[in-house]
């Protein structure tokens, strides 16, 4: 039998509504349901699976029924498995869950006849060094970054790409970002908007003190050094925004590609521009 999962985020008012007709679809089209607690709390019916026990499970696809964060979590857990996801956003802006409400039963439809192209979209790996230990070790999808954790104060990083040193950045944190995270935080920082399938990442200072301090765009292929060098308050690695570790003066982050990448849904006829145009409001032709 078909299998599918429901994530969802808890809180939007809509959830209740938008997970039944989800539900429906999919039960009327031949799939089992696997859905977490915040989805069964609205839905009977489904089998229950958290998203990460999804792997465990092998639904066919996930879809993510909230904003960016809730698909951030959800591409960390089911990357490694190759699981494909949907987006449908209930937020407020949804770069990745671009799928509007209206447009559901159109993307469930695509996907189960195989017209729904997928986006293979890159990770970045990281490790955290403390001399010659290495302390832990994560991957993103849109970004890591170091910075501050508490006060607003402007701090030392020296970054080194492939061994070569870049500069020794003041600033109140540095981002490397993928190109699915070129919309994210690093786009906010003032950092360039990368095509989805281009092979770089973004090096983007926050705040920087000098004004010539510029994102710095670098293949994949590259190994990124953050080192940190002035550590007068707790300095956090946070990972999309959502996972934090704690830092200590001397402690190098090191940033290359990952071995995971991430499948997400793309309705047919429906570019990264299109994309673009709709989520920043630039001017139709």
């Amino acid at each position: 039998m078909k299998r599918a999962a429901i994530i969802s985020k808890r809180g939007k008012p809509e959830l209740g509504r938008i997970a039944s007709e989800v539900i429906s679809w999919l039960s009327d089209h031949g799939y089992s349901v696997l859905a977490d607690s915040v989805t069964c709390e609205l839905c009977s019916g489904c089998e229950l699976a958290e998203r990460e026990h999804l792997i465990e499970k092998k639904p066919d696809f996930v879809i993510v029924l909230g904003g960016d964060g809730t698909l951030l979590s959800t591409a960390r857990s089911v990357a490694q498995a190759g699981i494909p996801i949907l987006g449908i956003n209930l937020g407020s802006l949804g770069f990745l869950t671009e799928v509007r409400q209206d447009e559901i039963s159109r993307a469930l439809t695509e996907i189960d006849s195989g017209q729904c192209a997928l986006s293979l979209r890159s990770m970045v790996h990281c490790q955290v060094r403390r001399g010659d230990e290495f302390l832990s070790h994560h991957d993103a999808l849109n970004d890591i970054v170091v910075h501050q954790s508490e006060l607003a104060r402007v701090t030392d990083f020296d970054v080194l790409v492939d061994g070569a040193f870049v500069a020794n950045y003041k600033a109140d944190g540095i981002i490397i970002a993928t190109p699915t995270g070129s919309t994210a935080y690093s786009l906010a920082a003032g950092g360039p908007v990368l095509s989805p399938d281009l092979p770089g990442f973004v090096i983007t200072p926050v705040a920087p003190h000098a004004l010539t301090n510029r994102p710095l765009v670098v293949p994949d292929s590259a190994r990124i050094e953050v080192k940190m060098k002035d550590n007068r308050e707790h300095a956090l690695l946070t990972i999309d925004g959502q996972q934090g570790v704690t830092l200590a003066e001397g402690d190098i982050v090191q940033c290359s590609k990952s071995d995971l990448k991430v499948k997400l849904f793309n309705l047919a006829n429906r570019s990264f521009f299109d994309v673009l145009r709709t989520k920043l409001k630039w001017g139709e032709r």
